[in-house]
């Protein structure tokens, strides 16, 4: 692959992989916040912040995964609901798997081993919390599946227009 081929590559990915971390960035750090505030924990509040940004690059990086697997496509051609159903689902099921695996590479990290597997998974992981995670992880799949549904049938960079370019002026 030539230098240009590699840039070009590169500057796809990227501006794949913006619009789902931005999004979820935003998302997981309205969630921290409210959560914070309700419970009133403040010390934590900086690397809460810090783990839900980063927590949204790895979402960002399941949505270019996703994406690279044909059957999510599958439904394309479907009426949209659909569509963002299935990607909405798909994509959570990737995101579950990476979140699932991360726990468990940092089971063994600590020294866990094969054997322990199940005695961790029944007794230390925090399932109520990862629970919790993925029900939002959900709801905000389901809300960016369908804001980028809506885009693809309005046209590519119709949104982007309508939230940010200025309006004609509204005559009296």
């Amino acid at each position: 692959m030539t230098k240009s081929g590699i840039i070009a590559f590169l500057i796809k990915e990227l501006k794949e992989v913006v619009p789902p971390t931005v999004f979820f960035a935003v998302g997981f750090n309205l969630i921290v916040l409210t959560t914070d505030l309700i419970l009133a924990d403040y010390l934590r509040t900086f690397a809460s912040f810090l783990v839900a940004t980063l927590t949204a690059l790895v979402v960002g990086k399941s949505v270019l995964v996703a994406n690279a697997i044909s059957m999510v496509r599958r439904f394309d051609s479907a009426p949209g609901i659909q569509a963002i159903l299935f990607k909405t689902t798909a994509y959570w099921i990737v995101v579950f798997l990476v979140r699932f695996l991360e726990k468990l590479i940092e089971y063994f990290f600590a020294g866990g081993t094969f054997a322990g597997i199940p005695e961790y998974i029944t007794n230390h992981f925090t399932w109520h919390r990862f629970a919790a995670i993925q029900i939002w992880i959900f709801v905000l799949f389901l809300v960016y599946c369908s804001i980028v549904e809506v885009n693809t049938v309005l046209g590519a960079g119709v949104l982007r227009k309508i939230f940010f370019s200025r309006r004609p002026g509204r005559g009296a």
